[in-house]
């Protein structure tokens, strides 16, 4: 079983977050002046001028070292099906084409990015209801 540099918790954090950001949406009513409670909360699914996920996510990676980048990037592929397992070594070396700059807005603009964390995250047996159990 290959090694991760990045920690579970801060993958899982992260898979959480992108989980978050999945979710939303374009704003359909910017100038919506009706409250919460009368629009069963939509707009909360959707991005807004005072929308932090974008933004924490964003951070979340750019935190990042340059081996946990590049582990996150390539559990991403892991999970997508780009790479195996046994293909671990040559995902992080091409995940090394992604300059840090850019590995945010890449990550983030991947469809489904949640849940291909998850399923390489998987890959080494490890779980998100583990890690929402611990916390």
């Amino acid at each position: 079983m290959p090694t991760l540099t990045i920690t579970p918790d801060t993958a899982f954090a992260i898979l959480l977050k992108a989980r978050q950001f999945d979710a939303k949406v374009d704003q359909t009513d910017p100038d919506s002046g009706s409250n919460p409670s009368d629009d069963n909360s939509v707009d909360a699914l959707e991005f807004g001028p005072a929308d932090d996920t974008r933004h924490e996510l964003f951070t979340a990676i750019n935190d990042l070292n340059e081996d946990e980048r590049r582990d996150l990037i390539a559990l991403t592929w892991l999970g997508r099906g780009d790479f195996t397992l046994a293909e671990w070594t040559d995902a992080r070396e091409a995940a090394g084409d992604i300059e840090r700059q850019r590995a945010p807005r890449y990550l983030a603009g991947i469809p489904l990015v949640s849940d291909y964390l998850e399923d390489g995250l998987s890959q080494f047996n490890l779980s998100v209801g583990d890690y929402l159990d611990r916390h």
